[in-house]
């Protein structure tokens, strides 16, 4: 069996959390302390740990990832002013739960990427 985590019990309906987004490959739902007005994480409804773990087979799931993000950006309002896509992989890239995901920020000026 899969790894499970926080964000797999999310897909599963066993933790409430505000879905945005659910189809057989992804779900998007609020982050529960956002960075920006606009939130939101994208993950694969299957567990892949990190970023470094995914291959070539899944190439069509981070394809999705990124079209739903796109699409959810144009829903929330923020595609025309802008929106940060941001993927942290393991510890030095700040990834704090160990399934894949990314971070659809927007709804004000972000800033620049790495504080100094």
């Amino acid at each position: 069996m899969a790894q499970d985590t926080t964000f797999s019990r999310i897909v599963r309906g066993e933790i409430p959390a505000e879905i945005v987004h659910q189809d057989d490959l992804v779900t998007a739902f609020r982050d529960i302390r956002p960075l920006a007005p606009t939130h939101v994480l994208v993950v694969p409804n299957e567990v892949i740990p990190t970023l470094a773990d995914v291959s070539t087979d899944d190439e069509p799931l981070l394809g999705r990832m990124l079209r739903v993000a796109a699409d959810l950006a144009a829903q929330e309002g923020i595609a025309q002013d802008g929106y940060r896509v941001a993927i942290n992989c393991r510890d030095h890239g700040g990834q704090e739960v160990y399934h894949l995901h990314l971070h659809l920020l927007g709804g004000r000026p972000l800033g620049g990427m790495v504080g100094r």
